[in-house]
Formats: structure tokens, C-alpha cells, sequence
């Protein structure tokens, strides 16, 4: 308990002076903030609007809007939801704007019929056949999460693939924690016993937002800021 008490102090120290330095506008502190967080971001986003380019284009503006707001953090929560908040609403509005009928809420009775759009993967070639069959996994993991209605999409990603707490989840989508259970209970269900049982902690590798995509979103952010 005391050790997980210390890291979590350590890492709210830390968090404190990334914050202290890019308010100073350090151009490193900008950089190690965007490296740390960008993939959850970009996941968060890619659940919602279920579209590479513009999840990446989502993170990018939701960085520049934090940065520009981030004399506003005061720590009541982690960086990390408090990125996650922004980057969610960013990605709603954007959904709200494509299709400004269809309210948010309403997405629970719903099914989609819409084409899938696959996901990136980076896999190694040092094992071809594993590589296969992980590929091959991901590829039903993605599929299968593409299809579920919205708000259970956003809490399966943000619980099973991207590993938050129920207590995270809950905080970053504004809901209470039974609620986040209870959906997820219902994607599980709509995702099936069998699929969740094959895909095991390969999902650890699902959505992954990392190498030269993850570098471009950083420099674009950090050139926008004119620190790069």
C-alpha cells in the first residue's frame, strides 16, 4: 500500500513539473507530455468517431487546446483524464457536427450497419506466423469494437484496450462507475464469450498510435506552439 501510495505521489510530482515547465514553454516538457499520452488520446478519439485521419487530427487540436488552457490544470484529477476530457469533447463535437441529428444518448439502442474501417497494426516480422495470427485477431477485436453501439465502444476501449480503472473511465466520460459496469457488461455481451476469449492480451496491441503517426501528431503540435 505504501509503495503504491509513494508512486502515486512520485508520478503527481512529476506531472506537476511537466506542467511548471511547459507553462515556461519548454519545448521537452511539451514533447514528453504529448509521447506519454498520445495513444490514449488518440484511441479515446478513434472509439468515437471511428476514423484514423480525423482522431489524429482530434488529438492534434485537443493538444493545442490544452496547451492553451493549461494554466487552467489544477491537478484535481490526473493529466491524463484531464487530456482525456478534452480530446473526448473534441471528438463528440465533431461527431455532433457530422451528423447533428442524432443525439449522443440515443446511440444506446442502437446498432450500426456502417463499413468497417480498419485499424492500423504494428506488428514485428520476426515471427511471421504468430504475426498472422495476431493480425488476424486484432483484425475480429477491431471489427467486432466497431460495430458495437457508441457509448459501449468508448467504455470497452477505454477499459479493456486501453487498461483505465472503472473508476478512470468514469471520470473521463462524465458517468457514474455502476454505469461504466453496466456497460461494459454490455459490450462484453454484444462482443460475445467466445471472441473475448480468443483474443487474450494481444488487445494490449490493439489501436496502436505510436512510430512515425505518433512523431507527426507531436512536431505538428509542438510547430503550431512554435517551440519546434
Amino acid at each position: 500500500m505504501r509503495t503504491e501510495v509513494a508512486l502515486r505521489e512520485n508520478a503527481r510530482s512529476d506531472e506537476s513539473d511537466l506542467v511548471r515547465r511547459a507553462l515556461s514553454r519548454d519545448g521537452a516538457a511539451f514533447r514528453t507530455i504529448m509521447e506519454r499520452h498520445n495513444r490514449r488520446l488518440y484511441r479515446i478519439a478513434r472509439a468515437v468517431l471511428r476514423d484514423d485521419s480525423e482522431a489524429e487530427d482530434t488529438v492534434q487540436e485537443s493538444y493545442v487546446r490544452a496547451f492553451a488552457n493549461l494554466g487552467t490544470f489544477r491537478g484535481d484529477s490526473s493529466l491524463a483524464t484531464w487530456l482525456g476530457r478534452i480530446a473526448l469533447n473534441e471528438a463528440l463535437g465533431r461527431l455532433r457536427r457530422r451528423r447533428p441529428a442524432v443525439p449522443i444518448d440515443t446511440m444506446e439502442v442502437l446498432r450500426t450497419d456502417a463499413q468497417i474501417i480498419q485499424f492500423p497494426n504494428a506488428m514485428t516480422a520476426e515471427d511471421p506466423e504468430r504475426t498472422m495470427a495476431q493480425r488476424e485477431i486484432l483484425r475480429l477485436v477491431e471489427r467486432a469494437t466497431e460495430a458495437l453501439p457508441e457509448i459501449f465502444r468508448t467504455v470497452f476501449v477505454t477499459r479493456v484496450i486501453e487498461g483505465m480503472s472503472v473508476q478512470e473511465t468514469a471520470e473521463l466520460l462524465d458517468i457514474e462507475p455502476e454505469t461504466v459496469k453496466t456497460r461494459l457488461h454490455r459490450a462484453r455481451h454484444l462482443l460475445r464469450d467466445q471472441l473475448e476469449s480468443e483474443i487474450g492480451p494481444v488487445l494490449l496491441d490493439a489501436f496502436p498510435f505510436a512510430g512515425r503517426r505518433c512523431a507527426r501528431v507531436t512536431d505538428a503540435v509542438l510547430r503550431r506552439l512554435g517551440l519546434l
